[in-house]
């Protein structure tokens, strides 16, 4: 039994239950497909003829292939083609134009990300690239209805509104205990769609708390954020947004509250416009053992486009005794039922029936009604 004993012994080196990295380059095909019919109920619009009819459309709002991979534990990769809808007049040849009305793609995301496990807590990386940016794409993957339209940030009427990408440079970082996180970044600031136009660059942060990550699961859900961009459209003309948020995550339902202020002076001879504003949204969910589940969408966004400018004369104003600009306001009411069927793994399928009504308070716009039929199939 000592000679077992010894030989054992022998055979156990100091490297004994350690896992190497893997270093294997890998490459990985994913894909995102939002299709959708939507019917305008208001208002109704004029066709060639002089017709008064309903708006209505099938449509592609977004078509994702994602490509991802690695080329060492350290090194990682993202290029993702994003669809959309381009609307211009094309030269064909000189002197003759043809309409181009068509789906085209161009970059979303490309991006090398460098993590940095090996020396810092796990989940920290930096990246560099047109990649996401602090805010959106995370708060994206908090709800879900991304199928349905844009998130509050992405929605509000700015001159420039917040995207989930753009080109930069930026560092992440988890809080040990999963108590929360850091993403700070400089980014070119023009979205991804756009190239730089001047030597302006954004900071945009956003910092994630979990006040209960070691307590009861119905606690641990609940986060609050914080979000700060600043920018400049020229040297001296800033672009600022700041945002606090509360999310909340469980198995029977989600939620979030937003608070908006942005800064926009375009130009140094134009005002510098400050507006604010508050999203609500809820999604009580009624989950099976299969997978699948029904969910309720509820979601309320109250915005004021302009509070620092005085009407001058007030007679000029878009609505009798309205004085200032803060008096006006855009609102918008979302609600629907959705179906998520039962999938394994990294899958998502769901098809939505939804409502997105617009009112404009002292805005001279006619109220936007909108049903729909919104399919999200992703991988």
């Amino acid at each position: 039994m000592a000679a077992m004993a010894g030989s054992a012994s022998a055979q156990i080196t100091p490297a004994a239950g350690y896992v190497p990295p893997d270093d294997t380059p890998a490459i990985r095909i994913g894909m995102v497909l939002f299709p959708q019919f939507s019917y305008q109920t208001n208002p109704k619009i004029t066709d060639a003829d002089g017709n008064l009819v309903n708006k209505n459309s099938f449509d592609v709002t977004r078509a994702y292939i994602n490509i991802t991979g690695q080329l060492s534990h350290i090194v990682a990769f993202r290029i993702t083609p994003d669809i959309t809808r381009q609307s211009s007049l094309l030269s064909l040849t000189s002197g003759s134009t043809v309409t181009n009305d068509s789906l085209v793609y161009r970059i979303k995301y490309a991006f090398g990300q460098f993590n940095l496990d090996d020396w810092m807590p796990p989940g920290t990386w930096t990246r560099l690239g047109i990649q996401q940016t602090p805010w959106i794409d995370f708060d994206e993957g908090i709800y879900r209805y991304r199928f349905e339209g844009t998130t509050f940030a992405e929605r509000v009427p700015l001159p420039t509104t917040m995207t989930s990408s753009d080109a930069g440079v930026s560092y992440h970082m988890n809080v040990a205990g999963n108590y929360g996180e850091i993403h700070v970044g400089v980014y070119n600031g023009e979205n991804y769609p756009r190239a730089e136009v001047n030597n302006e660059k954004g900071l945009e942060l956003r910092g994630s708390v979990r006040p209960f990550a070691r307590s009861a699961p119905n606690l641990r859900g609940l986060r609050a954020h914080l979000v700060y961009y600043d920018d400049h459209y020229q040297k001296n003309d800033p672009r600022k947004r700041f945002m606090s948020n509360l999310t909340y995550e469980q198995k029977y339902v989600s939620a979030e509250f937003d608070y908006l202020s942005a800064q926009d002076q375009l130009l140094a001879t134009l005002p510098n416009v400050k507006s604010h504003g508050w999203a609500a949204w809820a999604t009580p969910r009624l989950p099976f053992d299969n997978g699948s589940s029904w969910e309720a969408l509820l979601r309320f966004d109250h915005w004021i486009p302009n509070t620092s400018t005085a009407l001058v004369p007030a007679a000029s104003s878009p609505a009798p005794g309205m004085t200032t600009f803060e008096q006006q306001a855009q609102n918008r009411v979302i609600a629907g039922v959705s179906y998520w069927f039962p999938h394994q793994g990294n899958v998502s399928t769901a098809l939505l029936v939804c409502y997105d009504g617009q009112r404009f308070k002292n805005i001279t716009t006619a109220p936007i009604r909108t049903v729909a039929v919104n399919g999200l199939l992703t991988f």
